[in-house]
């Protein structure tokens, strides 16, 4: 049975498995991303919480996703590039998955039933959805979409104490 995220691993946006165990001791926010949404900026706010916090030990993981509104129709490369060149991310990246459906990535599957949505719900309802995962590895707390990273913070910096 998976007691935390640290049982899951996931393919970097370079092609390489990374197993989740590599970030325990460390608060993560985990978000499914896209390049071409109107929550877009947050990669700014995310990039800037992993700038401030990174040395305290706090990541930020980003999931490109094109099951909302196929607003990440691109290649691996073509995300990091954006990604880098836009908003200058430097928070790991992993490659494209689904985190709705039959095909939802494992770990997808495990933060929604841990965190659930609004009125119960499990199912993602669009791109830049965060879950806040303590230095355990336990998943906290969902955000929605609309919640900006930098409204995140004293959540962050609670558990970074």
């Amino acid at each position: 049975m998976t007691k935390s995220i640290y049982d899951f691993s996931a393919t970097n946006i370079q092609g390489e498995s990374v197993p989740l165990s590599k970030f325990k001791g460390k608060v993560l926010l985990i978000v499914n991303t896209a390049s071409a949404c109107g929550f877009t900026p947050q990669y700014k706010g995310l990039q800037e919480l992993y700038e401030k916090f990174g040395p305290d030990n706090f990541v930020v993981l980003g999931f490109p996703c094109n099951q909302f509104g196929e607003q990440e129709s691109g290649s691996e490369d073509q995300i990091q590039s954006f990604c880098e060149l836009n908003f200058g991310v430097s928070f790991p990246l992993f490659e494209k998955i689904e985190v709705n459906g039959e095909h939802a990535h494992p770990l997808y599957r495990y933060l929604k039933s841990s965190a659930k949505g609004i009125l119960g719900s499990e199912g993602i309802k669009w791109n830049f959805t965060k879950f806040l995962v303590d230095a355990e590895g336990k998943v906290l707390e969902r955000f929605a979409s609309t919640t900006k990273p930098e409204s995140i913070e004293k959540s962050i910096i609670s558990l970074l104490k």
